[in-house]
């Protein structure tokens, strides 16, 4: 018999990494929190902050920022 993973959410990790172009809601606007971010990103990348981004395009800016950046890794 199969053990079902809601019982036990730390041992389900198919939805912990899902692609921001695989999110239903991923063409909607960007959040409030995306959108502050990114422009703190932006600033600091010395690059256009673009305010028509959805919210899976925000995402995947914001990952690129961060590795332009430096911001939100650990080391």
């Amino acid at each position: 018999m199969t053990e079902n993973t809601k019982n036990h959410p730390e041992t389900d990790h198919s939805n912990l990494e899902k692609q921001p172009s695989d999110w239903t809601t991923g063409d909607e606007a960007m959040t409030g929190a995306q959108q502050s971010y990114l422009q703190t990103l932006c600033e600091e990348a010395g690059v256009e902050f673009d305010d028509s981004l959805t919210k899976a395009q925000a995402s995947e800016r914001i990952d690129e920022l961060q590795a332009t950046t430096g911001r939100g890794t650990d080391g």
